[in-house]
């Protein structure tokens, strides 16, 4: 009589199928990254992101717009200033570029969404790290940490609901909470960083945000060959006031994501990064891959390994074809 299991029972059709799927993804579950770049007149194709965009202040609100209309859960904007100098000075600035774009973004949508703000000084600075440089040329933490409590208080100022630092200093979410709590922003909400990795993913990206980075990020990001570490990241985090917790990339760390939000007691995030966008694109532009199954199928994978917030550059398109999936 073998075999008396069956699993097939359960999907043999559509109906069945859905009705015993476990993991779903919804548009709420989506967050987009935009870029908007400085005295730009018009949006500027990133070569290396096929479909992605840095875009000027106007196309920015027209995006996230559209994208909120998709029923995207929120939006995460980085800055791309036309000027960088040691200190990462547009990062604080009131008149910096990703300052000014969250106050357009905030009068634009109030809150019909999520107004997320990359807390970080990569962008902002001539030598491309994530923070100050001491004189022997090594990021400097703690005064990097002094940094990223103004960068907040402005973010906030500038209408951010929730402020990401992914910097990886030590002690950053304990320094950002004590100075927006300090300043009136206590409800303010920190998405934490707490397992960002030395990634190969990340090379477009640094391409859309005109990074100037010489060298690399191993004395802060982590190693991608350690998982324990992850959960000690991520207890600090905790510990200091983080409201979400995150993992960056998404793809290539399911394991880590899996073991965080086994143990976190807040949402967990994860950021699939520009490097899993465009490798992805790129099978797909050689008929390799069918595009719509292919970036379904990722993003249920990171929700399945444990992720309540999903980053991806697809967002406002999943968003689409999940509504329509459903009407």
């Amino acid at each position: 009589m073998y075999p008396s299991h069956r699993p097939r029972r359960l999907r043999r059709n559509p109906a069945l199928r859905r009705l015993v799927s476990e993991t779903s993804v919804e548009p709420r579950h989506l967050v987009l990254p935009m870029f908007v770049r400085e005295g730009a007149s018009e949006p500027v194709p990133i070569p290396s992101m096929p479909g992605v965009l840095q875009h000027s202040r106007d196309s920015l609100r027209k995006a996230a717009v559209d994208a909120v209309n998709a029923g995207v859960g929120g939006l995460m904007l980085f800055g791309v200033p036309t000027t960088h100098d040691a200190e990462g000075s547009g990062a604080v600035d009131p008149d910096g570029i990703l300052n000014v774009a969250l106050r357009d973004l905030h009068s634009e949508l109030g809150d019909d969404t999520v107004l997320m703000a990359d807390l970080c000084l990569d962008e902002f600075t001539d030598h491309g790290h994530c923070g100050v440089l001491d004189e022997d040329g090594n990021v400097d933490n703690d005064r990097t940490l002094q940094i990223y409590g103004e960068m907040a208080v402005v973010q906030a100022q500038s209408g951010a609901h929730v402020v990401g630092p992914s910097g990886m200093m030590d002690g950053q979410v304990g320094v950002i909470r004590d100075s927006l709590d300090a300043t009136g922003f206590g409800d303010t909400s920190i998405l934490a960083y707490s397992a960002k990795y030395a990634s190969a993913f990340f090379g477009p990206f640094r391409d859309a945000v005109d990074s100037q980075l010489k060298g690399d990020r191993k004395t802060y990001q982590q190693d991608p060959a350690n998982g324990r570490e992850a959960l000690r990241e991520a207890d600090l985090d905790l510990a200091e006031g983080a409201d979400m917790v995150m993992v960056k990339p998404a793809m290539s760390y399911l394991d880590v994501l899996r073991d965080i939000a086994g143990v976190a007691d807040v949402p967990v995030a994860a950021y699939q990064v520009s490097g899993e966008y465009s490798m992805i694109e790129a099978a797909v532009a050689n008929g390799w891959l069918d595009r719509q199954r292919t970036v379904l199928e990722t993003l249920t994978s990171i929700r399945r390994a444990g992720a309540d917030i999903v980053l991806t550059y697809w967002a406002a398109e999943a968003a689409r074809w999940l509504q329509d999936a459903r009407a």
